[in-house]
């Protein structure tokens, strides 16, 4: 038996909600599979946190996580906690003190219904973005003079390290070998005559060792008109942490919305544990009211299932999902619906079991 460690962490608003409903999946993976077992252990850190003890998370939280296989967060973020400080004290802090360079996002498209772009269909948007994770934009390298004066100056300093930048592109590499398909690099080079030229002269050098991978490389404004007009010319996409996090954004919004859009921060060498989550936020408008979808937390909880090589489940997961989309009956309100998020959460698991059932009895 696959004993499984799971680190909880709710955080604040809506997240608290959408991951009750990935925990109720995960045990009834648990349930079902006679070869996984799934601990879980919850860490009430979060903007409620921070108004109460002045931090986002205990001071050895990192040292707490360390052990376990893998992190679920739920989201981060309240009006009453500045949102650079809710960020970049819980959320980056675990990207960062685990090295999670490797963020992956899927745009797929599971219901034609859900995209707003005219003639597309699920064969048209269905592509992977790898998202550098641990540098670039985010490196929060900078300073700011002279504050509050009218001689005040603000730095934010990009970094692009050969090692953080061949990294990223050489895993994008490898997964595109693995699937067979093609690889798009996005950056600036035209305009960022330092960091993306030098983005840009890595990704030339590395795809030398991949003669058999196709490759793209499109400028960050051109790549966005693109995911509207053209997004079938994406099957594997890398790029920098600043625009991947804005292109997913994007891709998310041409698939359904943030609420079917999940993200996994992982650590490929698996030094140390992976981190999956929502990406819509905490949503505080609507927290507590029970009306959230949960579909992207169920879906990072199908990315987990990649990540603990249990494909199977990443399949039913996403295979069940799909299933709900079309019956159309249990969908939240940001889908066009009516039903409450533990409502659409339930209906998932019948569907899954429902599923996993029939096929065991083929």
């Amino acid at each position: 038996m696959k004993r499984l460690k799971i680190a909880l962490i709710p955080g604040d608003g809506i997240g608290k909600e959408v991951l009750q409903e990935g925990v109720k999946v995960l045990k009834t993976i648990d349930k079902i599979d006679n070869n996984l077992f799934f601990e879980f252990e919850e860490f009430p850190w979060g903007c409620d946190y921070y108004v109460k003890n002045g931090k986002m998370m205990d001071d050895n939280g990192l040292e707490q996580l360390k052990d376990f296989d893998a992190i679920y967060l739920g989201a981060v973020g309240h009006p009453s906690v500045p949102d650079h400080v809710s960020l970049w004290d819980l959320l980056l802090k675990i990207r960062k003190g685990f090295d999670q360079y490797v963020n992956l996002r899927e745009i797929t498209l599971l219901n034609q219904s859900l995209t707003p772009l005219k003639d597309k269909s699920e064969k048209n948007i269905d592509f992977l973005v790898i998202r550098e994770n641990s540098e670039g934009e985010y490196a929060g390298v900078g300073e700011w003079m002279n504050k509050g004066t009218p001689e005040e100056v603000v730095l934010q300093t990009s970094v692009f390290s050969r090692k953080g930048t061949e990294r990223i592109i050489r895993y994008a590499f490898e997964e595109a070998r693995r699937q067979k398909k093609s690889l798009t690099s996005i950056s600036k080079g035209n305009a960022l005559n330092y960091s993306m030229v030098f983005w840009d002269q890595v990704f030339n050098e590395i795809s030398q060792e991949y003669p058999d991978v196709k490759t793209y490389s499109y400028l960050v404004d051109a790549a966005s008109m693109y995911f509207i007009k053209e997004p079938e010319r994406f099957e594997i996409v890398v790029t920098t942490n600043l625009f991947g996090d804005i292109l997913t954004d994007l891709g998310a919004a041409i698939t359904g919305g943030l609420g079917l859009a999940a993200g996994a921060n992982i650590n490929p060498e698996r030094q140390f544990p992976p981190m999956f989550e929502p990406i819509h936020g905490s949503a505080p408008d609507i927290a507590g009211k029970g009306i959230a979808n949960p579909l992207a937390a169920i879906w990072s909880v199908a990315q987990m299932m990649e990540y603990f090589h249990e494909g199977n489940w990443k399949d039913y997961i996403i295979e069940s999902i799909r299933v709900l989309l079309k019956e159309g009956r249990y969908l939240t309100r940001d889908l066009g619906g009516k039903s409450l998020t533990t409502e659409t959460g339930d209906r998932l698991i019948e569907i899954l079991t429902q599923m996993v059932t029939e096929n065991k009895s083929k």
